[in-house]
């Protein structure tokens, strides 16, 4: 008769979780002790500590414009490092490791070098290796170049070296997972989960024991730096189980799943913020069909990221408006390169941008049956002396853009409004409305 099969793990440990030599040790005995539980495992490693931070200064050295080639060629070093060093600690412990870049691992990319997104993950290696009793390392955050021939996914590899971005090793971790049909995703931070705010701003957050695909890809997207944003989106569509979880002790941490999982979610998860947006407004756009289009399809072209856009109705009898919308901060150089030949063309009056943005959301699956949420929302906000500048939201988030030196401020206040700390956050209850926050 045969057993049962054994289970696949994918471990992703982050930057602080390797950054020196102990850490390391740590590290590999963590992904030996699931191998001697009997799992096949395959660990996915950042770069160490500040490195990729330091790499990248050594590029703005020589270069105040670095080659987005260059820049991956060199940033997917750090990240190598790590799994070599991991590979040799567990070697030491009398198992085999065997340590693979991310080309080799079978990710394949597109062409955006800086922002590259995963095409495929070809597992044959991966596969060979677990099969014959081995430990798997793999270089994050970096895969092979392809171009796609057809609509059907068919690709020719290229071969330069692409980078995803920055939290990227997220992503590869749950693309192997994913590839590989792995029992749970593990990503090892810092921190031991997932929390109802920044732990550095609000001292009372609660850490939250499950949260919804929907609703971390909403906190992701407003500034949440646990998971990256495209590790969510690629867990989600192919169904992959992630465990957030501390690198530095064996507690339970927060698992992301489906919301058929999660069952009743209380109104409000959680208040995400982020300190590095940038804010653009284009003045005297011409209000006619197709304008908006050209200005965000430029956007597009230079691999600029846009979040939330105004438009307002032109008041004046000239059929002129004003559009404002935020990006990242690290895009607005591109951005405004990538606008400047609109202005000639589209006439527009002037392009403005604002460096110093930031935002504040409030995430919960529960909005989508409670009305009164964005009214206490900007009340509290009002009454904490923070001027509201820009409005989004969607059934389960409501986010403000306010001036960067506000978000603290806004943040704990928000907090503290709808009770999100320890006391607020409770257990999930399978069944029953007992545990939904109300709004007061």
């Amino acid at each position: 008769m045969g057993g049962t099969a054994p289970q696949t793990v994918v471990m992703k440990f982050g930057g602080t979780s390797v950054a020196d030599g102990d850490r390391i040790r740590a590290a590999a005995k963590r992904i030996v002790d699931a191998k001697e539980a009997g799992s096949r495992v395959v660990a996915v490693l950042s770069a160490r500590g500040k490195t990729t931070d330091e790499l990248i200064s050594l590029a703005y050295e020589v270069s105040d414009r670095p080659h987005p080639r260059e820049m991956d060629m060199m940033l997917s070093t750090g990240e190598r490092i790590s799994c070599a060093l991991a590979a040799m600690v567990i070697n030491d412990l009398g198992h085999e490791a065997e340590s693979l870049t991310g080309s080799q691992a079978g990710i394949v990319t597109d062409t955006s070098h800086t922002k590259a997104r995963i095409l495929d993950v070809r597992t044959e290696r991966i596969e060979r290796l677990l099969d014959a009793g081995r430990i798997v390392l793999v270089a994050g955050f970096q895969g092979t170049s392809a171009s796609l021939r057809s609509d059907d996914g068919e690709y020719e590899i290229h071969g330069n070296v692409t980078t995803l971005g920055r939290g990227g090793s997220d992503t590869t971790a749950v693309a192997i997972a994913a590839a590989l049909g792995a029992d749970v995703c593990e990503i090892y931070t810092d921190v031991a989960g997932v929390y109802s705010a920044d732990p550095r701003l609000v001292p009372g957050a609660a850490k939250l024991p499950v949260v919804s695909f929907e609703e971390m890809l909403e906190m992701s997207a407003s500034g949440a730096g646990v998971l990256q944003l495209r590790s969510v989106e690629y867990a989600r569509n192919h169904d992959v189980r992630i465990h957030c979880r501390s690198s530095f002790d064996d507690g339970p941490g927060t698992f992301v799943l489906t919301e058929e999982e999660t069952m009743e979610r209380p109104l409000v998860t959680a208040v995400t913020h982020s300190t590095e947006d940038a804010r653009i407004t284009l003045t005297r756009l011409p209000d006619r069909p197709g304008v908006a289009g050209r200005v965000l399809s430029v956007l597009a072209d230079a691999n600029v990221n846009v979040d939330m856009i105004i438009q307002n109705e032109p008041e004046s009898g000239d059929g002129r408006a004003d559009m404002s919308f935020t990006v990242p901060r690290t895009d607005l150089d591109s951005a405004r390169e990538a606008l400047a030949p609109l202005k000639a063309e589209l006439e527009i009056g002037e392009i403005a941008t604002d460096p110093a943005m930031g935002k504040v959301s409030l995430v919960g699956a529960g909005m989508r049956t409670h009305p009164g949420v964005a009214a206490k929302t900007f009340t509290v906000l009002g009454e904490a002396g923070v001027n509201i500048e820009m409005i989004s939201t969607s059934p389960i988030k409501i986010s403000c853009v306010v001036r960067e030196d506000d978000v603290p401020t806004a943040v704990r206040e928000l907090h503290r409004a709808f009770e999100l700390g320890a006391d607020g956050i409770q257990p999930e209850e399978p069944r029953g409305h007992d545990h939904r926050s109300k709004v007061t």
